[in-house]
Order: structure tokens, then C-alpha cells, then sequence
């Protein structure tokens, strides 16, 4: 990461996860998954309001997701790709960045390693000290806590142990984290 993407002048960001924040994830036996078709992908209500008012504060909103299924032969990134066009389309993101490995790859992208936060960072010069990252997992607290960002868990996490960092806030609901973004950022911590 370059001294630009922490620069003072450098722009304020949200990064969201994509299954369980951007989208519904679909839970089988407790668990959640990435759906596996375009007809499986549900944008859950509020979702697009709430983006709508982190952006018109000026905020710029990333998406940043694990995809391991592709790696695993489970899912065709093509599909992956037509999920994200759609929610690009319906949603106000100026990007969704993707980590297409699985866990022995040992790649910096896959959360909770801060890779995608911080080439963000590096392409649309972002401040990630006024940045937050919100998800439903501890893995995403805890590549924006390594990447230096304020972070919102939605949830419990999915009753899966933390790995050591607490999220600054607890929502919910993405309405809710919004919420907070913007008293955050009227606060004087991530300006908008």
C-alpha cells in the first residue's frame, strides 16, 4: 500500500461484504453461504435506501468478498461475475472486489487478511483511517481492523468465534450501520 491511500486528502470509504450485507446469504444448517445462482440473489430491504445515504454524504462504497467456491470448483466465476453486474446495477458501489482463493492458497486478498481494502485503497485513494468496514463475519472486522478502518459487525458473526478484534459497532440491520456511519462521520471521524 502507497502513503497515498492513508493521506489526509485521500477520500473516505465503506467497504461491505457481499453475503449477509449487500445480499441475503443463503443458511444451510446453520451456516451461511454464497447463493449459486443469479435467481438466488436477493438484495434484502433497505439495502439499496441505506447505501443511498452513505453515498449522498459523499461516502464512496466498495464491495470487498471471499468467493472460495470458484477455487473449489463449486461455483464458475462467471456467475460470480453476473451476481456482481447485478448488484452493480441495482446498487450505488463503485466497485466489488473479489478474492477468488481458498485458505491454503495463503493469498493477502482473502479476508481477514486486508489485500482487497487495501488495493482499494491504492485505486481510488482512500483514507482508511476514516473508512469503515461493515460484515457479517469476524473475518471481515477483522481485515478492516488490519487495514486500519473503523468496523460494523451485522449480527452475531454466526455464533463463530472472533479472532480477537471487536467490531466498533454491532448492528442489526445495514439501516442501522448506516446510522452509525453518519453520526460517525458528523462526529468528525470519517468526514463525509
Amino acid at each position: 500500500m502507497g502513503v497515498r491511500a492513508l493521506s489526509p486528502d485521500g477520500r473516505p470509504a465503506v467497504f461491505l461484504d457481499r453475503d449477509g450485507v449487500l445480499n441475503c446469504a443463503i443458511v444451510r444448517d446453520g451456516r451461511p453461504h454464497s447463493p449459486a445462482t443469479l435467481d438466488e440473489l436477493v438484495v434484502p430491504d433497505g439495502v439499496p435506501e441505506a447505501l443511498a445515504r452513505l453515498r449522498d454524504a459523499g461516502l464512496l462504497l466498495i464491495g470487498a468478498t471471499n468467493q472460495p467456491e470458484v477455487a473449489r470448483g463449486r461455483q464458475r466465476r462467471e456467475v460470480v461475475e453476473a451476481m456482481h453486474a447485478a448488484l452493480l446495477a441495482r446498487l450505488p458501489l463503485e466497485a466489488i472486489l473479489v478474492c477468488y482463493h481458498d485458505d491454503p492458497d495463503g493469498c493477502d486478498c482473502r479476508k481477514p487478511r486486508p489485500g482487497l481494502l487495501l488495493e482499494a485503497a491504492e485505486r481510488y485513494r482512500i483514507n482508511l483511517l476514516e473508512s469503515v468496514m461493515v460484515g457479517d463475519r469476524w473475518k471481515d472486522v477483522e481485515a478492516g481492523r488490519r487495514a486500519g478502518c473503523a468496523t460494523v459487525l451485522l449480527g452475531d458473526g454466526w455464533g463463530e468465534p472472533a479472532y480477537g478484534s471487536l467490531p466498533d459497532y454491532t448492528a442489526a440491520s445495514i439501516a442501522e450501520a448506516a446510522e452509525w456511519i453518519l453520526s460517525r462521520a458528523a462526529r468528525g471521524k470519517g468526514r463525509p
